[in-house]
């Protein structure tokens, strides 16, 4: 008979029969047809072949001496291991109480003595590829119900991500939907209306904003002293502009501790430095797809002025530690009130990053240039403070009636008004501001008289009505030839050095004469005068403020010579100069 190729190699039957010849017949048909072949003389020893080894097929007798045919099937069937294999019977040709009986012990089906070859072959083969079907479509079933389930666990976790996805896209919209609305906020916050003041400078200077708004790259330096309102400006090209659903991020160049500059502006990853325990996002990557002001960018370090410079060159950033670059969209705004070509000639700033950062120079003009938009300034400072404060009075009309103010501030009488338009303002328009906060307050509700007014004068000294401490005799700083007018250090230095006087001498005479609104610097030197030093943690108690505010002041007083420094970090005190 042919080889069958779909007949796997060397299926196992086991032949169980007394009679010796007929385990020669059997094995003798079978063997030649490339079939493995166990022969047991009885049950019980069969019973132990298949525990050892499984048969593919069981050829049994059902006359045997000890335990008969049928009742090893029915153990070998109550094996759970065992209950698969396919059973035939061998039974005389008259014995069909036999036949019946092998079906219902678990028989599959039963040949006949005297065996017929080709009944044995065709009745063996045939079982044996049932088996095999039945074992490849209980396979496959099972395979199929692993897949099955796959499928289920894998459509639940899409169920499940798409549910996520769905709520991201939610947040996301919600999130974009409250980005706008903070940036309708921001832009009428710090948009063109933000801007008072009808002078030609001003104007010049809204149109540069409205035409700087419809370009989203190029980088801005923003020129003025300070209190001039530079950080206003960049705002408002941010917000108006291009780029007003991105973070504006402002950063103050003079109060990033040298030693962290680097991690500040580009940050790091975890493990990069001591203490780098998690990694941390720089300015730039905050800043991403939005604006960096870089405000005073006249005091960065050199060292980091050149990696600034790449920056902008190549828009990729290095994080300490990182082992790529990372690309960055960012628009860099800065400002400054120094003399930048000065700097330049003296070797402290990059002329290269100059023109880098000044491919756009707006100047902002010093209020005292500008007196024209002192009364509306004034009317805008008065009506923003009465709505902070609550203030109301009979007076209305004019701009506050126009912008709908339903709290009113007391009027400014037209001497206190004529004294603030011949004030040089040297602090701008912070100054201005702070003056109108602090008569304000003095007038209480009043008019707001020229008493009322606390004045820094262009010559380093205080306006105060009830402490004379001008000098009559000393030359007008208007009228000084400009090469002599004092700087902002002389100022500071000359203010502070006077006020602490004037302070020593309150405590001498027990006359508080002392003025009613120090500068944040006064009252600096003033407690170091009073306790020896100052650190950082006393100096933001002293005046309630943050770490770096405090940090930029201390510092500030230290370049202009005022304070000395002693100690480093957390133990860097600083005192008066020796």
């Amino acid at each position: 008979m042919p080889e069958n190729p779909e007949r796997p190699k060397k299926a196992i039957i086991l032949i169980v029969d007394d009679n010796p010849a007929n385990r020669d017949l059997l094995r003798q048909t079978l063997e030649p047809e490339n079939y493995g072949i166990r022969l047991a003389p009885n049950g019980t020893v069969a019973i132990q072949l298949v525990g050892l080894e499984a048969p593919d097929l069981i050829l049994l007798d059902v006359i045997m001496p000890e335990i008969d045919g049928f009742e090893t099937c029915i153990r070998l069937k109550a094996n759970p291991d065992m209950a698969s294999i396919p059973v035939i019977f061998i039974t005389a040709r008259h014995e069909s109480e036999s036949v019946v009986k092998g079906f219902q012990v678990g028989g599959v089906d039963y040949i006949t003595k005297p065996f017929s070859k080709e009944e044995v072959l065709a009745r063996v083969e045939t079982h044996l590829k049932i088996d095999r079907m039945a074992k490849d479509l209980l396979h496959k079933n099972t395979a199929l119900s692993q897949a099955n389930e796959a499928l289920t666990q894998a459509y639940e976790k899409l169920k499940q991500e798409i549910t996520r996805r769905e709520q991201a896209e939610d947040a996301l919209q919600i999130a974009a939907e409250e980005r706008s609305i903070i940036s309708e906020q921001e832009a009428a916050r710090w948009g063109i209306a933000g801007f008072v003041g009808t002078s030609q400078t001003i104007k010049k200077i809204l149109n540069e904003v409205r035409q700087l708004q419809e370009v989203g790259t190029t980088s801005i330096l923003i020129t003025g002293e300070s209190g001039t309102g530079k950080e206003l400006i960049a705002r408002a090209i941010h917000f108006g502009g291009t780029r007003a659903d991105g973070r504006f991020v402002p950063v103050n160049c003079s109060t990033i501790p040298s030693e962290l500059a680097e991690s500040v502006l580009f940050g790091h990853v975890k493990g990069a430095f001591t203490g780098a325990n998690t990694d941390r996002l720089g300015y730039f990557e905050l800043a991403d797809g939005g604006t960096l002001f870089l405000d005073e960018i006249g005091d960065m370090p050199l060292e980091l002025q050149v990696k600034l410079l790449r920056v902008l060159e190549d828009g990729c950033i290095m994080p300490i530690g990182a082992t790529g670059e990372k690309r960055v969209d960012v628009r860099i705004l800065a400002a400054t009130n120094a003399d930048l070509q000065r700097k330049i000639a003296e070797g402290t700033f990059r002329e290269d990053l100059y023109y880098r950062i000044a491919r756009f120079p707006v100047a902002v003009p010093p209020l005292r240039e500008r007196r024209e938009d002192i009364p509306l300034l004034v009317e805008h400072f008065l009506n923003m403070f009465a709505h902070e404060m609550s203030l109301s009075s009979e007076r209305g009309g004019g701009e506050a009636s126009k912008r709908g103010n339903t709290s009113h501030a007391p009027s400014l009488s037209p001497e206190a008004m004529e004294v603030l338009m011949n004030y040089p303002f040297p602090g701008n328009i912070r100054e201005l501001k702070n003056i109108i906060e602090g008569a304000l307050i003095l007038s209480g509700r009043r008019e707001i008289r020229p008493e009322h007014l606390h004045l820094i004068e262009d010559r380093g000294e205080v306006t105060q009505p009830s402490l004379s401490t001008t000098d009559t005799t000393e030359t007008s700083i208007e009228n000084q030839p400009p090469q002599k007018r004092p700087s902002d250090r002389e100022k500071l230095e000359v203010l502070v050095v006077k006020r602490a006087q004037v302070r020593s001498s309150s405590k001498k005479t027990g006359i508080q004469t002392a003025p009613a609104h120090e500068t944040d610097e006064e009252k600096i030197v003033a407690y170091v005068r009073e306790h020896g030093s100052i650190n950082n943690a006393e100096c933001r108690t002293l005046l309630n403020i943050d770490r770096q505010r405090a940090n930029y002041l201390l510092r500030k007083l230290h370049r202009y010579g005022l304070l000395a420094p002693e100690g480093t970090r957390r133990w860097l005190r600083y005192h008066l100069p020796s």
